[in-house]
C-alpha cells in the first residue's frame, strides 16, 4: 500500500487559501465564458472557441473538486447545490472532444493493425453536420453496400495474438509482425473505418448541439451567476475559523490509496488478462465490469492533485505519470466499447465485423498495457513517499 505524502507546507493552511483558490478558478471560468462568446459558439466555432470550452471545463472541475474535498469549511447548502451543476457543465462540454479523440484513436489503430495505406483524414466541414433523421440510409444504422450477406455480425478472435503490454517501444516492435490473417483484416479495415467515422461523427455532431443548447439554457445562466458571485465572495462556514486544510487534503490522499489497494494490481502486473477480453466480445453491451474501479481511481487521483493545488504544493511528476496511465486506460476502454458497438451494427459484411473484432481486442490489450504501466508508476510513486 502506498505511504502517505509528507505535508507540502511547513505549517497549517488556513481556509483563506481555499477562498483565494476558488476565487481564482471562478475568474478563470468567467474569462473562458467571455472568450467562448466572443469567438463564436455556434456551428462555425473556431479553435479559440474550442480552447475556451476546454478552459471552462478545467475551471469547473477544479471548483467542483474544491467544494467536495474541503466541504467542512464551506457553507454546506451552497456547496451541495453548486457542485452537481459544475459537474454537469464539465461533462456536457467534454463529450464532443471525447468523440473526436476516440475516432482518431480507432482509425490510427486500424491503420497500424492492417498495414494498409493510411486512412485519409475525414473531410470535416467548417460547421458540424446536422443530425441525420432516423431511418435515413446515412444514419449509421447499417453499413454502405459492401457485399453484405444479411447475417448477424460475427466477431472472430481465434487468430488474434495477445501482445505483451510492455512499454510503448516494445509494443511497437511486437505489433510490427504481420498477423496470419492480415489480408482479411486489410479488406475489412477500410469499411470498418468508414463505419466508425459515420457513427462517431454523428455522435460528435449531436454532442456539439447538446453543448450549445446547454450553454444557452437557463440552468447554465444560473450557474454562471453563482460563479460570478463566487469570484468576489466565498461562503465559508463557521468552522472555517482556525481550520487547517491539510487534514482534509490528506483524507483525499487516503481515499485514493484505499481505492488503489482494492485494485487487482497483481493481475495488472501480469502480461495479459484474458478475462478482460471475454466480456467485451460478448453480446452484452454493458460496460466492462473491471473498468469501473479503475475509472474511480482516476477521479480520486484528480481530486488528490487538485487538493494539492489548493495547499500550494508543487506539481509532482510522479502523479502526472500515474495520471497519464489512467487517462490512457480510460481512452482505450472507451475506444474498445465503441469498436464493439460498431460490430453489433446489423447486416455488416463478415470482413468488416472481423476487422472490428480485431480492433476491439487491440484496444483491450491497450487497456491491459495501461494498467501495467499504472502498476509500475504507482509503485515508484509509493517508493518516493516517506
Amino acid at each position: 500500500m502506498a505511504q502517505r505524502h509528507p505535508d507540502p507546507t511547513a505549517g497549517p493552511v488556513p481556509a483563506d487559501a481555499l477562498a483565494g483558490y476558488l476565487r481564482d478558478r471562478a475568474t478563470e471560468f468567467l474569462r473562458a465564458l467571455h472568450l467562448h462568446r466572443e469567438t463564436g459558439a455556434g456551428a462555425a466555432a473556431s479553435e479559440d472557441s474550442a480552447e475556451a470550452a476546454r478552459a471552462l471545463r478545467r475551471a469547473a472541475r477544479r471548483i467542483s473538486a474544491g467544494l467536495h474535498t474541503f466541504q467542512p469549511v464551506l457553507d454546506p447548502g451552497w456547496a451541495e447545490a453548486l457542485r452537481p451543476d459544475l459537474a454537469w457543465v464539465s461533462g456536457t462540454l467534454a463529450q464532443e472532444h471525447a468523440h473526436t479523440a476516440r475516432l482518431n484513436q480507432l482509425l490510427l489503430a486500424l491503420h497500424r493493425l492492417s498495414g494498409a495505406t493510411p486512412f485519409p483524414a475525414p473531410a470535416r466541414p467548417t460547421a458540424p453536420r446536422a443530425p441525420v433523421p432516423a431511418g435515413h440510409p446515412s444514419a449509421g444504422t447499417r453499413e454502405a453496400p459492401d457485399g453484405s450477406t444479411g447475417r448477424a455480425p460475427h466477431v472472430a478472435t481465434a487468430t488474434v495474438t495477445a501482445p505483451d503490454p510492455a512499454p510503448a517501444t516494445d509494443r511497437a516492435s511486437v505489433r510490427s509482425v504481420p498477423a496470419p490473417d492480415r489480408g482479411n483484416l486489410t479488406v475489412g479495415a477500410a469499411k470498418a473505418g468508414a463505419l466508425l467515422d459515420r457513427q462517431l461523427t454523428l455522435a460528435r455532431t449531436r454532442a456539439h448541439s447538446t453543448a450549445l443548447q446547454a450553454l444557452g439554457s437557463s440552468r447554465f445562466h444560473g450557474i454562471a451567476d453563482k460563479v460570478a458571485l463566487l469570484a468576489s465572495e466565498v461562503p465559508l462556514s463557521p468552522a472555517a475559523d482556525g481550520a487547517d486544510l491539510r487534514p482534509m487534503a490528506g483524507a483525499a490522499r487516503e481515499r485514493l490509496a484505499d481505492a488503489v489497494t482494492a485494485l487487482p494490481l497483481l493481475t495488472a502486473g501480469s502480461p495479459y488478462n484474458a478475462e478482460a477480453l471475454i466480456h467485451g466480445l460478448s453480446p452484452d453491451p454493458s460496460p466492462h465490469p473491471q473498468d469501473a474501479a479503475w475509472h474511480q481511481v482516476r477521479l480520486l487521483l484528480r481530486l488528490h492533485r487538485y487538493a494539492r493545488e489548493v495547499l500550494g504544493a508543487a506539481a509532482d511528476p510522479r502523479l502526472l505519470t500515474v495520471g497519464e496511465a489512467l487517462d490512457r486506460h480510460r481512452d482505450a476502454s472507451e475506444a474498445a466499447a465503441a469498436a464493439a458497438q460498431a460490430a453489433r451494427t446489423p447486416r455488416i459484411a463478415p470482413a468488416t465485423a472481423y476487422a472490428l473484432g480485431v480492433l476491439h481486442a487491440d484496444q483491450r490489450h491497450e487497456v491491459e498495457a495501461a494498467r501495467y504501466a499504472f502498476q509500475r508508476a504507482w509503485q515508484q510513486e509509493a517508493l518516493g513517499t516517506s
